[in-house]
C-alpha cells in the first residue's frame, strides 16, 4: 500500500469529518434562528444578510487561495437549506 496516499486520505477523512460536526453545530444555532423569527413574526429569509455573507467569504476564499465561485455555491447551498427550514418553522 502507499504509505504517502494512505496519509493524504487519513487527512482528507478527518477534514470531512470536521467539515460533517461543523455543518451540524450551524444547524443547530441556525434552527434556534429560525425559531425566534418565527415567534417574532420575521421573515425567513434576509436578503442583506446573505449578501453581506456571500461577499465576505467570497473574500476570505480567495485569502485562503479558495475559488470564490466555489464557496459562493457551497454557501448559497446552505443558505437556501436554512431558509427551507426557517419557512417550514413559519408555517408550523
Amino acid at each position: 500500500m502507499d504509505e504517502t496516499l494512505n496519509r493524504y486520505r487519513e487527512s482528507i477523512d478527518n477534514i470531512d469529518a470536521a467539515l460533517v460536526f461543523m455543518l451540524a453545530e450551524r444547524f443547530k444555532i441556525t434552527q434556534a434562528v429560525g425559531e425566534h423569527k418565527a415567534t417574532h413574526d420575521l421573515p425567513p429569509a434576509d436578503p442583506g444578510r446573505e449578501d453581506r455573507q456571500i461577499t465576505r467569504l467570497r473574500q476570505l476564499a480567495l485569502d485562503a487561495k479558495l475559488d470564490p465561485d466555489f464557496t459562493e455555491k457551497f454557501l448559497r447551498f446552505i443558505i437556501d437549506e436554512v431558509i427551507r427550514h426557517h419557512e417550514q418553522l413559519r408555517e408550523g
